[in-house]
Formats: C-alpha cells, sequence, structure tokens
C-alpha cells in the first residue's frame, strides 16, 4: 500500500510538472499576445444603437487604452484604422490581467458622421489569460459609433419600426 500511495504521488508531481512546462513558451519562441477586434460605424439616427441606416466606416481611427484599475495610471495604448468594411484590429503583446482596457473612438473620414458622445465613444475588453476559462487569443469589442450632427429624414420612420418614436424625440 505504501508503494501504491508513492507511486500515484511521483504520478502527480509528474503531471503538474508537465503542465507548467507546457504552459510557458518554448525557448526562442515569441509569448502569444491578444488580438483585439472591433466594428466602427455611424449612427445616422443618433438612436445610440445599429439601426436600418446605420452604416459602418472605413478609415476610422480608433484607440486602446490601458490603465492600472487602482491608480489609472495609463499603461499601454496601440491605435488602429479601420479597413473598407469598417473592423479594425489590434495585436496586443502582453497580457493586461491588472488593468481596465477599452478600445476609443479618436477620429472619423467623414465629416457628415464625425461627433463623438461621452460614454458612447468606448468599448471596454477584457485583456487576460487569466479568468478560468480555455479561449483562444481574439477578443471581440462591442462596436462604437461616430453620430450625426442632425439625424436622416427618414429616422423616426426607422425609430417607430423599433416602437422608440414619440412627438418628444429629437428625431422629425
Amino acid at each position: 500500500m505504501p508503494q501504491l500511495r508513492s507511486l500515484i504521488a511521483l504520478l502527480l508531481a509528474a503531471t503538474a510538472v508537465a503542465d507548467v512546462a507546457s504552459a510557458a513558451p518554448a525557448p526562442g519562441q515569441p509569448h502569444k499576445g491578444l488580438v483585439v477586434t472591433g466594428r466602427v460605424y455611424c449612427d445616422n439616427c443618433r438612436a445610440g444603437f445599429e439601426t436600418t441606416a446605420s452604416h459602418n466606416i472605413a478609415g476610422a481611427t480608433v484607440q486602446m487604452e490601458c490603465r492600472h484599475f487602482e491608480t489609472m495610471q495609463l499603461h499601454d495604448k496601440a491605435e488602429a484604422t479601420t479597413d473598407a468594411g469598417g473592423w479594425y484590429r489590434m495585436d496586443i503583446g502582453d497580457d493586461h490581467q491588472e488593468e481596465i482596457c477599452e478600445v476609443v473612438l479618436l477620429k472619423s473620414p467623414e465629416a457628415d458622421c464625425a461627433e463623438i458622445e461621452q460614454f458612447r465613444d468606448r468599448s471596454r475588453i477584457a485583456l487576460t489569460r487569466n479568468n478560468g476559462m480555455e479561449q483562444n487569443a481574439v477578443r471581440y469589442a462591442n462596436p462604437i459609433a461616430f453620430f450625426r450632427k442632425e439625424p436622416l429624414q427618414n429616422c423616426g420612420e426607422i425609430l417607430r419600426a423599433y416602437a422608440l418614436y414619440n412627438d418628444t424625440s429629437e428625431n422629425p
């Protein structure tokens, strides 16, 4: 019986060592980073969400900012530009477990859809692998929008379809 216990303890120790060794990157290989991707659109109706009048914005500039969750000191930032479909992609090198990371709107190439509304100009994302879930390296940020200064003429009709229009609405 003592020999069986010794054998089991040895097997458990060997398994633990193998798990730790497989978690670390092989010598000479770079540490696998994280990828942040998301989309930027124009909120033509100033609805605060995507509607049938919304469209993706090509050439918009966004920035990822990571701040320490206690001190709010900026630790990392990265910038990206959206492609023809309005999608951006940022390769992030490190884990940001101790930080709050957000993708923030910076600039729109569309003069008629370039207004940035505070608190609607960002999407918070978790950039850590240490959260108890098996996962790939891609993090999807929620879509974020630039707003038109004045809503399109057909926005009242569109918002009625969502049952959101009333006579006091800013939309015609």
